[in-house]
């Protein structure tokens, strides 16, 4: 058979035996004990199944009210890991947008390196003066001396010169309105009428860089394009040596046709003695 008795109260709770009797008011004295009857058996039998099933809706709530407390416990036990496994990616995520950040003002910074000044040659209406004097007299030393494009540098920056700036004397030749070629065939017409000199030497007096310093290009259109007469100026030559230095007919003779003399052909030199008496 079945026991009727109720479960054990929860820690706690009131105790069913110091209730109470249901339909007696707190703190009236308990009855005396009477004789059990059937009929009041089942009075106190629905007594008790009433206290039983406040006891069960008692123990039902708190055992709800426990597995609620378990359900939310365990819910937010679970997710907060959910939680921080969320917001890892976004740490992560962190140091690399700081790392672009900090790249961000390099990547700014590189087209200040890629824009160095650059100096740019002065317009025209900014030439130095000291350029313009260094032109003018360049100009000078060409029309009227003949000089070469090196020869006429070379008297710009000498010391012994005008004393012109190298980058001034540059400006100069580099602007200057020359033609060699002719300058070179002036040069030797002086050569030939006022110093009688032979095709050899002219030629050499112009490129020497002691001389002229034409180049040979110029210098080699001088003499083929020059009308002079060789024999003449072997015979002029030959006559000065003899007035002025008292020299032999065969000491001439070798003066005017030896390589470091006057380089005239032998036929030259040969027509100059010849006719020295003449």
């Amino acid at each position: 058979m079945n026991s009727t008795l109720p479960p054990s109260p929860e820690p706690g709770a009131p105790d069913p035996s110091s209730a109470p009797q249901f339909g007696m008011p707190a703190g009236a004295p308990a009855p005396s004990p009477k004789k059990k009857r059937g009929k009041w058996f089942i009075a106190g039998g629905c007594g008790c199944l009433a206290i039983i099933a406040l006891a069960i809706a008692g123990c039902s709530a708190i055992v709800m009210n426990g597995s609620d407390d378990g359900e939310d416990t365990s819910t937010t036990t679970e997710s907060a890991p959910a939680a921080v496994e969320e917001e890892a990616p976004a740490e992560e995520a962190a140091p690399e947008e700081a790392a672009i950040d900090e790249e961000a003002p390099a990547e700014e910074e590189a087209p200040e390196e890629e824009a160095p000044a650059e100096e740019e040659a002065p317009a025209e209406g900014d030439v130095p003066a000291e350029y313009t004097s260094a032109l003018n007299s360049a100009e000078s030393y060409s029309e009227m001396l003949h000089m070469s494009k090196q020869g006429i540098f070379d008297q710009l920056t000498s010391e012994y010169g005008d004393q012109f700036s190298e980058e001034a004397a540059q400006y100069a030749v580099d602007n200057l309105e020359a033609d060699w070629n002719d300058n070179a065939l002036k040069s030797a017409e002086s050569y030939s009428e006022t110093l009688h000199m032979s095709k050899q030497g002219i030629y050499d007096q112009l490129t020497s860089e002691y001389g002229e310093q034409f180049t040979e290009e110029q210098a080699q259109y001088a003499i083929d394009t020059i009308v002079a007469d060789w024999n003449q100026n072997a015979l002029e030559s030959a006559k000065s040596y003899r007035d002025t230095m008292d020299m032999s007919p065969e000491a001439i003779r070798d003066q005017l046709s030896s390589e470091y003399g006057d380089q005239f052909t032998q036929e030259e030199a040969d027509y100059a003695v010849e006719n020295l008496d003449g």
